[in-house]
């Protein structure tokens, strides 16, 4: 998915999300940079360069983050489509979570938006919010899914 701003969307999945930064792939002929993000215990991490950025592309469901150089200081730029208008696109990420309701109770106290909360509409107990380019996140458990 293409940030604008790494800064804000490392903090995010890092700090909000609870994933670990898996690796970096910087392209300068290229003119982007690459994270990968996953869920991950910290000592699995290769401290190698080399080896962890194999780790990161190999590593199973991993989140790839591209930042294109200059969309974060560009006055311009408004930001990428999250696919949920039309044109239709990507809709969403689904991130499994243990407790839906703690999942969003901090999520509110970390003041992140919501696009649905647990309770609302037609389907219970799943919500979803936005990360900071507007992307949404789909939050659900195996229970959802059973009833």
């Amino acid at each position: 998915m293409r940030i604008k701003d790494p800064r804000k969307s490392l903090d995010f999945y890092s700090r909000v999300i609870g994933m670990r930064l898996l690796g970096i792939i910087d392209a300068p002929n290229c003119q982007f940079t690459l994270y990968y993000f996953g869920f991950c215990e910290e000592s699995k991490i290769p401290t190698d360069k080399v080896a962890r950025k194999k780790f990161a592309a190999s590593f199973p469901g991993a989140l790839e983050l591209m930042y294109c150089y200059g969309t974060d200081t560009d006055e311009n730029f408004t930001g990428y489509h999250d696919g949920n208008k039309d044109p239709k696109g990507i809709g969403h990420i689904g991130i499994y979570v243990p407790d839906v309701y703690a999942a969003c109770e901090r999520f509110e106290k970390l003041n992140v938006p919501f696009i649905k909360k647990p309770d609302s509409g037609k389907l219970k107990g799943l919500a979803f919010i936005q990360d900071p380019d507007g992307y949404w996140i789909e939050i659900l458990n195996e229970k959802f899914l059973k009833e």
